[in-house]
């Protein structure tokens, strides 16, 4: 059992390890929203705007947690309100003005992180460095956590309204707008969280893997709210444990097993698994097979020596 305890013996991997159980349990929580209102692309176009902010809070301030947090906030701000503006006083659409801006804040950042004086890892901020978590990485993923939870826990039902019917919402006094902004501030934030865990390129990924794995297993709202939490920080610790066992990149490893349950729960899933439903099928021809030959009074083949006699 010294494979499994000898991680613990490590400060950074204990660290690590309860930064990628907050991280996972509160991007797995708001992936059903994410899910379930068909923000991807959004999520996408938010983690990659985030690296220009993170940029200038480098250039500007140096490498404080506080202002590269801040840093990235205001870009990720910023090319909401820009997508906002593009798609709301031209011909050009939502979807479109999003990737055209999540590309050019992505150009962006990466010409700014080359112009930085301090010296930094560009892949540090491309792909997550979980290992290399400070005091204030995880106060700063600790106070993340406790705002994003408790609003999504107190603000469930009418986001859940706001899913699938906002006209129906509106009608019963739920406040649309102002709530499709407090969701995509918590996406901000939850993005900025991902941030030292997976980087801006595979943020997406923890946002999107959990509740899409519950959504292949249960048609319960609540299973993918708190289902996902449970996949996101389960699937992340278990990524944790894999990267270091193999001597891989953490971010990469978090995703990949988030990846693989995913496809497990496509496959195997009870209720809407490609495998289950093959031979749900099966089962339904043979006994529809049965029923036929009841009517039509053929007995069926014996299938013993008994039976022949």
């Amino acid at each position: 059992m010294n494979w499994l305890t000898e991680p613990f013996r490590h400060e950074f991997m204990q660290r690590a390890l309860f930064g990628c159980a907050l991280i996972g349990f509160t991007n797995g929580v708001l992936s059903a929203f994410i899910v379930l209102r068909r923000l991807a692309l959004m999520a996408d176009a938010m983690a990659h705007s985030l690296l220009p902010g993170v940029a200038v809070a480098l250039i500007l301030f140096g490498l404080a947690p506080g202002n590269l947090f801040f840093g990235a906030l205001v870009a990720a701000l910023l090319v909401g309100l820009g997508v906002q503006i593009i798609s709301g006083s031209s011909r050009i659409k939502e979807d479109t003005s999003l990737g055209l801006l999540f590309a050019c804040s992505f150009s962006l950042g990466l010409v700014l992180l080359s112009l930085s004086p301090a010296q930094v890892n560009v892949t540090h901020y491309l792909f997550g460095n979980i290992l290399g978590l400070s005091d204030g990485d995880l106060w700063i993923i600790y106070l993340i956590s406790f705002i994003v939870l408790p609003l999504l826990v107190a603000f469930q039902r009418p986001l859940l309204m706001l899913m699938f019917e906002p006209s129906i919402a509106a009608s019963q006094g739920v406040l649309v707008k102002p709530l499709t902004y407090m969701l995509m501030g918590l996406l901000v934030l939850s993005m900025i969280s991902s941030l030292q865990a997976v980087g801006v390129v595979l943020a997406l990924g923890m946002l999107i893997a959990p509740a899409a794995t519950i959504y292949l297993c249960s048609d319960s709202f609540a299973a993918m709210f708190w289902g996902g939490g449970i996949v996101g920080m389960l699937g992340s610790c278990a990524g944790l444990f894999v990267s270091y066992w193999l001597n891989l990149p953490s971010g990469a490893c978090i995703v990949l097993v988030l990846g693989v349950i995913f496809f497990a729960a496509y496959l195997f899933s009870p209720k809407y698994g490609i495998l289950s439903k093959f031979l749900r099928r099966r089962h339904l021809h043979e006994e529809s097979l049965a029923r036929w030959e009841e009517r039509s009074g053929i007995s069926p083949p014996a299938t013993n020596a008994a039976e022949q006699e």
